[in-house]
């Protein structure tokens, strides 16, 4: 691992980031704190962003993967190791989330524009048993996962994802260069799965889908899909 100097102490944050870091204690808390945050579309003409935790907290709002990185400094502050799990799809448009251990069980917290890919209880007994719950609702008009891989944030040094008033897009390279597990699914049942989303969205319009086995495992899902 290269030479990674740990969490920042408690006085590097501001007034506005103790706050949120002192009241977000457990994974729980920092899903729904999240979860009220408007997601980052970033709409033309703005470019895209990639903004550490200080950015979040000046901007409040979040996409998948600075959602993932808000929660690893979050929950860092409170002894979780900052973990990250990324997903690839066939359709190139990937997702990341922010994975923990609690009593030997995985969990996990995300933010999405689909409500399946939110985050999951700590219920799970590995890793890969925690990103296969996502391979159903990843299921939309072209999405597929096709691998996942975990990256321990330390292991990119002494490069300051955490509180950088920058673009922080090396961890996003870093992710995209990462060797990804496969994780094989049956094209019949994608092909089922995929002919329920149509048919659900056609039926449904603007609506998404919450059909999916193993919803007990999910937690907290944002206003918007409830």
């Amino acid at each position: 691992m290269a030479n990674d100097s740990g969490p920042p102490p408690i006085a590097a944050f501001t007034t506005a980031e103790r706050g949120l870091i002192r009241r977000l204690r457990t994974p729980a808390l920092v899903q729904h704190y999240l979860n009220t945050l408007p997601y980052n579309t970033e709409p033309p003409p703005e470019r895209a962003k990639l903004r550490s935790f200080r950015g979040i907290v000046q901007h409040h709002t979040a996409h998948c993967l600075e959602a993932a990185l808000a929660a690893a400094v979050i929950l860092e502050q409170h002894g979780y190791p900052p973990l990250l799990l990324s997903f690839e799809s066939i359709d190139d448009l990937d997702h990341v989330i922010y994975i923990y251990r609690r009593r030997g069980r995985w969990g996990s917290i995300g933010r999405s524009r689909d409500p399946g890919l939110h985050g999951r209880k700590p219920v799970f007994r590995s890793a890969r048993d925690l990103a296969s719950s996502y391979v159903e609702p990843y299921v939309d008009f072209t999405g597929r996962v096709t691998g996942y891989a975990t990256l321990d944030l330390r292991s990119l040094g002494d490069y300051d994802w955490r509180l950088s008033e920058q673009n922080v897009w090396k961890v996003e390279r870093v992710l995209l260069d990462h060797p990804h597990e496969p994780l094989p699914s049956s094209d019949v049942r994608i092909d089922r799965l995929r002919a329920r989303y149509r048919r659900f969205r056609a039926e449904h319009p603007g609506k998404k889908p919450v059909y999916y086995r193993g919803r007990e495992r999910w937690t907290e899902l944002p206003n918007e899909f409830v």
